[in-house]
This record gives structure tokens, sequence and C-alpha cells, in this order.
């Protein structure tokens, strides 16, 4: 009898968490397990901010996924995804194709520019370890050669973060407690460095606790971030940005460094497939398959749920994608083993949220109590640890851990 094989795409986090709880649930015999990713290593998602800014390195926010799989039971496949043949059920990779009996889509998100000019060919994004490499150094250059320059020219020093949602707050978290070390490295004035965060919305970390997110931008502002909030990027060039000022006027503000954190969207390769989508996001069914596909799932950021107590969207977290993950597991051993019943719905457990604002300060509402500075940083460490634990256990949080808690 022929073993149904399963194919996963993407090893983030809910791709990995698949992984890892099929191979305890599945034997040999039972079917034939493939993992696909464009990289041997998994990155901490949530930890890339840090690495952007310089106060972590790069190597500490990734981990090879040959740590965390067994090998005896996952083929690990590293190649691009280029499509999914749905109707032929293979998909196509840069090195050839893959053929499916169920296929789990877990490739993560794209930087979403909502197709303002310049931003694609003028602003840095945190969207993966490489990126978050280039931004350091590149932020690092721009000191080092102001303090070269006869010349100098301060908008070397000017740094502007569009969006003040999460990854636009942790990374402007991280900079503020960056940029003091880089301006006593390199001899440099701090009064001449400007950072700016520029928000099209009339708040800051929408949909987050009014008073936590105070607290947030009194610190942020003390350190030397000025906050643009309902001003419109209108567009990037070499020189800086375009925003809004009024109705119909314009400003510009000249930057050595323009960081792009405003939008993520799910994978072009769901759109190129031709499953049901909204801005390359699937509308998942309670079972996380996707629509009028019995063999398809999908989670983490290429998935769309919505919350129906405030009818918006659940918000694509760590958390959620991998608690997915567990789901969407459990979901195809019962398919794999023939067993009877309906799928397994998919219901988030929400334990808290989390922003830091640096090493040693954050904002959060953990089981629906509010936590601020060291409480609350000390919480963001737990969770981190966390994730390394429910994906790698005890030895991943030893080796990868986050432990200066306080």
């Amino acid at each position: 009898m022929r073993k149904p094989k399963i194919v996963v795409l993407g090893a983030g986090y809910g791709g990995l968490v698949t992984v890892t709880r099929l191979q305890k649930a599945l034997s040999v015999d039972e079917a034939n397990i493939v993992l696909i990713n464009k990289n041997d290593y998994h990155y901490e998602t949530t930890w890339l901010h840090e690495a952007s800014a310089g106060t972590l390195h790069h190597d500490r926010v990734r981990y090879d996924v040959d740590s965390v799989i067994n090998r005896s039971k996952v083929e690990f496949i590293r190649a691009e995804v280029q499509d999914i043949k749905i109707d032929e059920k293979k998909v196509i990779l840069n090195t050839g194709e893959v053929e499916y009996d169920y296929l789990v889509v877990a490739l993560g998100g794209e930087s979403e520019t909502f197709g303002i000019e310049g931003l694609k060919e003028h602003a840095f994004t945190i969207s993966n370890v490489n990126t978050a490499r280039q931004l350091r150094d590149h932020i690092d250059y721009q000191f080092a050669t102001y303090a070269l320059e006869e010349d100098k020219k301060d908008e070397r020093l000017t740094i502007v973060v569009g969006g003040a949602g999460f990854t636009g707050i942790e990374f402007l978290g991280e900079l503020a407690n960056r940029v003091p070390e880089l301006c006593k490295e390199y001899d440099i004035d701090y009064s001449k460095v400007r950072i700016y965060c520029v928000e099209a919305a009339p708040m800051v970390l929408p949909g987050f606790d009014p008073e936590l997110v105070k607290y947030a931008v009194a610190l942020l502002e003390k350190k030397g971030v000025e906050f643009k909030i309902g001003t419109p990027i209108k567009g990037a060039t070499p020189e800086g940005i375009i925003v809004a000022k009024g109705e119909t006027e314009t400003e510009v503000i000249k930057a050595g460094t323009v960081v792009w954190a405003a939008g993520v969207r799910g994978s072009s390769i769901i759109e190129k497939s031709g499953i049901e989508n909204m801005r390359a996001r699937v509308k998942v069914n309670p079972d996380l398959r996707a629509p009028n596909q019995e063999d398809i799932f999908v989670l983490g950021d290429c998935s769309l749920m919505i919350n129906e107590e405030i009818n918006r969207p659940y918000p694509p977290t760590a958390q959620i994608a991998m608690q997915q993950g567990e789901t969407v597991a459990r979901n195809v051993v019962k398919l794999v083993k023939g067993e009877e019943g309906d799928l397994e719905t998919f219901v988030p457990d929400l334990k808290g949220t989390v922003c830091s604002l640096g090493d040693d300060d954050a904002i959060g509402v953990v089981f629906d109590k509010k936590l601020t500075g060291t409480k609350a940083s000390f919480m963001k460490k737990m969770i981190d640890n966390r994730a390394l634990f429910m994906i790698g256990g005890p030895s991943l949080v030893l080796k990868k851990g986050k432990f200066n808690v306080l």
C-alpha cells in the first residue's frame, strides 16, 4: 500500500511546529514527510528587529533546521518554492518538482508597500536575516562615514522608520539604545542624530491598550524618537522620503536611512497558485484548510482568520502560527490514519501580547494583566524562550535562549 506524502512548505514557526509534531505522531511506515525551505536554517522573526539595530548578532536569531527535525522520518529539501499546481497536486521548485497528497503552506509573509513609489528601491525592510544584516551594516556605515567626512551632512544621521506597529516600535526601541553606543564609538555628538517614526494611522500600535501605548511613546520620545502620526508616506527617493503635509501639500524629509516596517502580506506563491486569497492571505476554514481544498492546509502569515468578537482578522503572530501548526499536525494525522469524524477546529488561545522597547523595557498584556518596564521585558524573554522550547525542547533553549532577564 502506497504511503501518503505530506509536504510542508516553509520552516518558520508554523511549519516547524507542524513537522516536529508530525514526526512524533507518524511512523515511517505510515507516511512520507517532506519539509521544503529555501534556507537550511530557521530564524526567529520576532528577533529580527534586534539584529537589524545591531543589538543582537544575526547568528543568535537562527538555528539549523537539522537540529530540530528527525532526518530518519523527515526528508528536508533546501529549495525555493516557485509555484503550486493544485490540479496536479505538485509543488514547483527552482530545483525540480515534488508531488504531494497533503500540503501544508507555511511560507511566511512578504513586505507590503501598498504601491508607494520608491519604497522597494530606497527603503530597507526587516524581513529576514539577510535584510537585518544589510540594515545593521548600513547604519554602522552611515555613522562611520559621517565621522570621516570633512563636509559633514547631517542627513546621514537621520533615520526614518515607516510604521508604528509592532515591528516599527520594537525596532525603534533597539535603535534608541544602539545609537548612543554608535555615537560614542565614532565620537559623534548625539544631538546630530534624528530618529523619526512616520505613521499614516492616527495612533501608535493600533489596537493596543492606550495606557501602555502612552508609556511606550513617552519612553521613546525621551530617548530622542520624534513621532509623526497621521502622516502618510507618499514616496521614497535616494535622499529620503516624501510625506503628506495637510490635504494637498507634501514635505521632504532627507534621511540617510529609511526603514519600511508598516505592512505584511502573505506569500506571492499563494496568488500564483490560484488558491482563493485576499492580498496573498487565505481565509481558511475552521479546520485550517483552504476553501474548496480538501488536501491543502494554510497557516501563519499566509492564513487569514476573523476574530468574530471584534470582526477583525487575528494578527499574524508567531504565537498563533505555532498554535495553528499543532492543529494542522493533528488534522493531517487524522486524515493519514483514516480516522472518522470531523477535523479539529482551530481556536486561538491568546495568552497575551508583549512589545519590547529595548533589551530592558517593554509593554504588554499577559493573562489580562498590564505590564511595563522590566517585568514586561522579563515576560518577553520568557515568551521567546517558550517558542524555542516548543520546537526544539530544552536543548534549543539552552543553546539559543535569552537568559539576561533582569
